[in-house]
């Protein structure tokens, strides 16, 4: 058994003896890898959900543009539909005076209850402008195209646009179908278009009116979002200044209590980017924990070794092993540890990974969520396994390398 380390002149020779003392205990080092390849997986899995969610959200504000402005009432765009304070149609004038501005857009929003036969539900019911110098932000900005039909004009008074998943999704006992009418209070609308699927559940769940349809079955004529698009050339950071003074004097408040907020399609991916990258950082961390116990774990199996092999260390030392090679015996068994985790570990991640994509993709409805596994990620891993498991390993080694061979020979 030792004819290989009597030497010990060769990094093959010591890799072949801690390859030799893992596969001789089998069961044992499977549970000391199971920390390991559990949070390897659930690591792994993570950032790569995360960052294919993250880039599938920064492509769809890239289909947007930079050329526009998004005006919501209240302090973001998330609380605008539920703010106390909307949009008038004196801030939409206002905004459209200013110099720089192409289209104005607008979109009113509330959850009303819809009747198609004799099923009812609640749907998020949206007006939106029909005619051509105003259809166009809203209809970019939302991501809007449409599959079956066509989209709404300025002729379309009650006539509706509605989301991929209201269509497809039985809400009503049966798929809706272009022409099918529903009903929103006492008001008859009939289907002219189907979107696409894109992904974005406010969008694919909408039911789209005309504005003035909208203000009249709603009873109201405010406003929950504003889409600026402005001219070619311009800059949206630095007309953004001259909306919001348009928008104070509109709205009779000044800078300090301001109750609207116009963003940059930039700055509402670095605010979304921001929030995703702390919630993601939160949920990697509590995952990691299983890494520090899989590290324990690793420990405590190379404590037990080095007393299991206390006589076998002094035969070794006593033939002319020096402490050096003895300690790195035995870091690389723990590193081989972590390394062999670290493997399981990103293949149960990359398995993880895509169950959680198709099922979001088949549950959601929504192509948002995928799997993003590139090389470095699969490299950081197991690198990062292999580190943990030799610092693991580090003490107990270094506690080998220090017996004495008398002490290691006599021992029972």
């Amino acid at each position: 058994m030792f004819s290989a380390v009597l030497g010990l002149d060769s990094f093959l020779s010591l890799f072949s003896l801690a390859l030799d003392s893992i596969s001789h205990r089998k069961l044992r080092s499977f549970l000391t890898m199971l920390g390991i390849f559990i949070g390897v997986a659930s690591v792994v899995a993570l950032i790569s959900l995360g960052q294919g969610l993250s880039d599938s959200i920064n492509g769809e504000f890239q289909k947007i543009g930079v050329d526009k402005l998004s005006v919501t009432p209240g302090g973001s765009a998330i609380s605008a539909m539920y703010a106390s304070s909307k949009l008038s149609e004196r801030d939409l004038a206002a905004v459209k005076r200013v110099n720089g501005v192409e289209k104005a857009g607008y979109m009113m929003t509330r959850s009303m209850l819809a009747q198609h036969g004799d099923k009812k539900t609640f749907a998020m019911v949206s007006g939106i402008p029909t005619s051509s110098d105003e259809a166009g932000p809203i209809e970019e900005f939302m991501g809007m195209e449409i599959e079956q039909g066509r989209g709404l004009n300025t002729n379309d008074k009650y006539k509706a646009l509605i989301g991929n998943k209201l269509a497809t999704d039985n809400i009503f006992g049966h798929e809706l179908k272009l022409n099918d009418v529903v009903i929103l209070n006492n008001t008859e609308f009939r289907v002219v278009g189907i979107l696409k699927k894109v992904g974005n559940p406010i969008v694919d769940g909408a039911f789209m009116m005309p504005g003035d349809a909208a203000k009249e079955v709603m009873g109201s004529s405010e406003y929950s979002r504003f889409v600026l698009k402005l001219s070619s050339g311009i800059i949206p950071s630095e007309l953004r200044d001259e909306v919001e003074k348009a928008l104070r004097q509109s709205r009779g408040v000044t800078k300090k209590t301001q109750d609207f907020q116009v963003s940059t399609s930039e700055q509402l991916l670095e605010s979304f980017n921001m929030i995703f990258n702390v919630v993601q950082a939160i949920i990697i961390g509590i995952a990691a924990i299983s890494l520090l116990v899989g590290a324990i774990g690793i420990m405590n199996t190379m404590y037990t070794a080095v007393l299991e092999r206390t006589k076998e260390i002094g035969i070794m030392k006593a033939v002319g092993a020096k402490n050096s090679e003895i300690m790195l015996l035995f870091l690389i068994e723990s590193g081989l540890l972590g390394l062999v985790g670290g493997v399981i570990g990103v293949i149960l991640g990359f398995v993880m990974g895509k169950t959680a994509e198709i099922i979001a993709g088949q549950a959601l409805g929504t192509d948002l969520l995928k799997l993003y596994f590139p090389p470095e990620l699969i490299i950081g891993a197991l690198a990062f396994s292999f580190v943990i498991g030799a610092l693991s390993g580090m003490v107990p080694a270094r506690q080998a390398s220090h017996l004495r061979p008398v002490d290691a020979l006599r021992y029972e």
